[in-house]
Parts: structure tokens; C-alpha cells; sequence
């Protein structure tokens, strides 16, 4: 149990790097000892989920780490219809549309729709986010109770820019907001120079998946956050329709 557990933890960290990382930063990010994780890395990289750069010395995730989660999107019943959705409101509105799943005290984006301005950009597909820096997460995390809100958060919310929310009252209170008026809003909180209204899909109880609409932050008056997150929620609520009329829970 002990080695599925550090397997699984080894292939998390290096997921989670934006650059490959050698033994010893993998060793210092993580506390393994350094036999058993180079016992762990090699055996990865020989079943292709870790690979190696060309001096051999530091390690990212490989291809086969790529085709369990391209099975995991292929499989959910819901994607589907949210594809249809996304595509239908990245049509209309002409912004990057998101779609995620809330994955404890994170958020998993599962598809998405670049605006056709957005040449370059690389889409947020199978990346993570905490969810108290995100739209998405926020309007996943006006789902709960205020409790359940702090159990499951860590004891200290992380800062990914300036206006990202680390107060715990500000989050609460932000997220009573979201609550009362029915989607979420942030401007800037996890990426520069980008705004985001999220809407939760209610076709469970509460709400596990979220739609966004990322627009310029200099585009983002109150008349025209409206106006997105009018559009934003007419959608979500057709899709939550379909999603229970097909029996997806």
C-alpha cells in the first residue's frame, strides 16, 4: 500500500511541476527516501508514465500518464452534452468557455473553448487549480455550507496573484454573494489581465461541475458581466435540463 501510494504521489508532483524535476527536487518536494524513489521513478519510466529528459537526470510525466485521462474524459456521461454547451456559448458570446469538476479543495478543468482571438493560448485542459483562486471554484464552493466550505479547505488559502482571495471571512463572504445572486465572479485572481463568471450545472446535489466565461479584465464593466453572466446561466440551466432528462447523475 505504501508504494501505490508514493507511486501515485510521485506521478501527482511531477504533474503538478511546470518543469521537469530531477531525483533530489523530487526528493525534497516530496520527503521519500532517496532509494526507494529512484526504485519508483525507474519503474515508471520503464512503463512509460515518467519520462526522462536527454541527460537522464530529471523527470516529468509521460505519454501513458496522457492516455488515463483521456480514457476518464471518454467515459463521463456528462462531457458530452457540456461540449455542446461550451461550444454553443463560445458561439454566442466569443469568449473562452470552461468547463470543471471540482476535485476536492481543487478544481479539474475537463474541456474548453478558446475564443477565436486567443491564437497561441494553450488550453487548461486536465490542469488544476485551487478552487478559492478560481470562478469556477468559487461558484462550486457557494454549493456548501460554511462549514463543509472549512473543512475542506486547507488552514491557509494559497495566493496566486494579488487579488486572489486568502482571507478566509473575504472568501465566505464572497461566497455568500455567489450564493444570492447565482454566479460567480473574479477578475484577476489566477491569471493577469483575465476576468471570470462561473455558473454551477445543478444536475447534482450539491453541484459538482461549473461552466466560465474568461473575458478581458479591461472588457469586464458591471453592464457587461451582466449581460455574460445572463448568457452564461441560460445555457448552464439548459444543460442541467438535458443532464437530468437523460438520467446523468
Amino acid at each position: 500500500m505504501k508504494s501505490a501510494e508514493r507511486t501515485v504521489r510521485i506521478l501527482e508532483t511531477l504533474a503538478a511541476s511546470p518543469t521537469r524535476l530531477t531525483l533530489t527536487e523530487l526528493q525534497e518536494r516530496m520527503g521519500y527516501p532517496r532509494s526507494s524513489l529512484h526504485a519508483l521513478v525507474r519503474t515508471l519510466r520503464d512503463l512509460k508514465w515518467v519520462e526522462a529528459d536527454e541527460t537522464g537526470s530529471a523527470f516529468g510525466v509521460g505519454p501513458h500518464a496522457l492516455l488515463s485521462g483521456t480514457a476518464y474524459l471518454d467515459r463521463d456521461p456528462a462531457l458530452r452534452f457540456a461540449q455542446e454547451t461550451i461550444e454553443d456559448l463560445r458561439g454566442e458570446i466569443g469568449y473562452t468557455i470552461h468547463y470543471a469538476r471540482r476535485d476536492d479543495a481543487h478544481v479539474l478543468y475537463l474541456a474548453s473553448r478558446e475564443a477565436r482571438d486567443s491564437a497561441g493560448r494553450v488550453s487548461r485542459v486536465g490542469r488544476r487549480l485551487p478552487a478559492h483562486v478560481t470562478g469556477l471554484g468559487q461558484a462550486l464552493l457557494a454549493e456548501l455550507t460554511e462549514s463543509e466550505v472549512d473543512t475542506l479547505l486547507p488552514a491557509t488559502l494559497e495566493g496566486l496573484r494579488p487579488a486572489t482571495i486568502t482571507s478566509r471571512s473575504a472568501l465566505h463572504a464572497e461566497l455568500d454573494t455567489v450564493r444570492k445572486r447565482g454566479w460567480a465572479f473574479e477578475r484577476e485572481q489566477n491569471t493577469e489581465g483575465v476576468a471570470c463568471v462561473a455558473v454551477a450545472v445543478g444536475y447534482r446535489i450539491p453541484a459538482t461541475d461549473a461552466v466560465s466565461c474568461s473575458m478581458p479584465a479591461d472588457r469586464a464593466t458591471p453592464e457587461h458581466v451582466r449581460q455574460v453572466a445572463d448568457a452564461v446561466t441560460r445555457h448552464v440551466t439548459d444543460l442541467a435540463r438535458t443532464l437530468r432528462r437523460e438520467g446523468i447523475r
